[in-house]
């Protein structure tokens, strides 16, 4: 069955724009004018772009969305803000749920609370434990019953990787950080099987919607309270349920060392052979974030001090990237804080560019790091919704960061004029996942004009300028980047490449800068198959 797309533009990601595809059999066959197309395939159906633009399907090149569909049926924050709609929507779930032993879930955000914390306390009304993943997933709000359940007191010793928010005389507060998290998140009650596969079932459906046909799960194992999805998305492809092209990035232990890579090739090798799913990255953690000061810093925070926390010992971390890279592992790595991002391109000397290694995040860079991204081929994964001025930024962030620092954040278009490669994502459900409100940040630096955000009074106000990059190469991250980095067969349109397509219901190029976050999806195609179409 051929198909033809006509009637509006076609970004193929590959530095040209054209007027029409057509699509043979879940392929593109051709790419050219609407006359030369229709006389290649004179029988064929067509699909309208109404004068909105055609683009390679989305892929999301950091998002986790097993945990978010999972967050999506339990008591979901996400989508409300302030400590008293976070708790109406708590007592909402408790009542609805009399019969769950933990009141569990997450999505809250730092910047609803004073110094960015809750306290165990707000939640002491309930009638049960409660553990309450924050939405960066850095951090944790508990009540007093599940701090007792975990045995949690004053003297309880921090973890190496993780720190117990405290009182001064040492009381927990509630608010468990990093490594903590699992002191609590590993009493919670586990999903079955049936209750995962559900939940990447509702998250690709989501994903879909916002025409991302292709993801890298930025942690397939356990962390942070959350089962492995391993056996998951090896069950979704086998049967034919997954349909997107996924790539897993299998969680690198911190706490242990060489010993695990026998067990991560043997992971690896079980993804072998299958059409929908891979596992040949591997997800290193090196820091935390900037808000609770666990981001690695070259410098101390401002008016606190600390330096944050290296996650893996920067001399053994190159041991590990060196044997993971001889092994033809790919390295996905959280990097926040400017010396993490170092540690990383450190650990990438020597290491082989064709594994196609690259550091999301990325929100401090020292100035001179810059050029070495693209020096040793590494490529940056941008989340560029972050790089505004938001609540979290302005109140948490920048206070403790200071200058020179502060404007080494997100820079984008010195590491654009450096050479270096990029692809982009979302790290979903931290932030939204829709990557045209992402594109609207990259070029902008302001909020997009629907965020719940955008009543904040600097949303409006760019943040850092001069590192906007321009709407092209911000799509071509998302398009045919992070594709590249899984080494997916999409991400372009061009002949002979499977037609994961999206229609956007206008085109944002013709479009003021100021209003590419309106642009939406019309419609989605894998291998050419509709599998979303936005209702009239």
């Amino acid at each position: 069955m051929s198909v033809l797309f006509r009637g509006g533009r076609v970004f193929t990601a590959t530095g040209a724009f054209a007027e029409a595809v057509l699509v043979r059999d879940g392929v593109v066959a051709a790419v050219g004018t609407e006359r030369e197309l229709a006389r290649l395939a004179p029988s064929h159906e067509t699909v309208d772009l109404g004068g909105g633009l055609l683009v390679p399907g989305f892929t999301d090149a950091h998002l986790h969305p097993v945990q978010a569909g999972l967050e999506r049926a339990r008591c979901d924050l996400a989508e409300v803000f302030g400590l008293d709609a976070y708790l109406a929507a708590v007592r909402t779930y408790a009542a609805a749920n009399p019969g769950k032993e933990w009141i569990d879930g997450g999505g809250w955000d730092m910047s609803a609370f004073p110094g960015g914390l809750p306290r165990r306390e707000q939640l002491d009304f309930l009638d049960r434990p409660a553990y309450l993943i924050q939405r960066d997933h850095h951090a944790a709000w508990v009540n007093s019953r599940a701090l007792e359940l975990a045995g949690i007191t004053r003297d309880t010793p921090d973890p190496a990787d993780g720190r117990i928010e405290r009182d001064p005389d040492g009381t927990p507060t509630g608010v468990l950080h990093e490594g903590a998290m699992d002191l609590v998140g590993l009493l919670t009650p586990r999903p079955t099987a049936a209750d995962l596969d559900a939940a990447l079932a509702e998250a690709e459906a989501h994903l879909f919607s916002l025409g991302i046909t292709g993801w890298q799960d930025a942690i397939v194992g356990s962390y942070a309270g959350s089962d492995d999805q391993l056996p998951t998305y090896l069950s979704a492809a086998r049967s034919g349920r997954l349909r997107a092209r996924v790539v897993g990035a299998l969680w690198w232990d911190r706490t242990r060392g060489l010993d695990q890579i026998e067990s991560l090739v043997e992971r690896r090798a079980s993804a072998e052979g299958l059409d929908r799913f891979a596992a040949g990255s591997v997800k290193i953690m090196q820091d935390g974030i900037t808000e609770n000061f666990t981001a690695a810093t070259l410098e101390p925070y401002c008016r606190c001090g600390g330096t944050g926390l290296s996650y893996v010992d920067p001399v053994k971390l190159k041991e590990y990237v060196a044997e993971l890279d001889r092994l033809g592992f790919q390295v996905h790595f959280h990097a926040i804080g400017e010396r993490a991002v170092r540690e990383a391109l450190d650990s990438f000397e020597g290491t082989d560019p064709a594994n196609r290694h690259h550091i999301a995040h990325l929100q401090i860079i020292e100035p001179s790091d810059v050029p070495r991204f693209a020096a040793l081929g590494v490529t940056a994964n941008l989340q560029p919704l972050w790089a505004t001025h938001h609540a979290q930024m302005d109140e948490l962030t920048l206070p403790f960061l200071g200058e020179p620092r502060s404007s080494w954040q997100y820079p984008f278009a010195d590491l654009l004029a450096h050479g270096t490669r990029f692809c982009a994502g979302s790290d979903w459900p931290v932030s939204d996942a829709d990557p045209l409100q992402g594109m609207h940040v990259a070029v902008n630096r302001t909020e997009p004009g629907g965020s719940v955000h955008a009543g904040y009074p600097t949303a409006q106000t760019p943040f850092l300028p001069a590192q906007r990059i321009d709407l092209a190469t911000a799509l071509t991250a998302y398009t045919a980047g992070s594709a590249w980095i899984n080494r997916s067969p999409a991400g372009v349109i061009e002949p002979g490449r499977p037609a994961d397509l999206v229609v956007l219901d206008r085109d944002p190029f013709t479009l003021p800068e100021k209003d590419i976050w309106t642009t939406r999806v019309r419609m989605t195609f894998v291998d050419g198959v509709a599998v979303h179409e936005q209702r009239a």
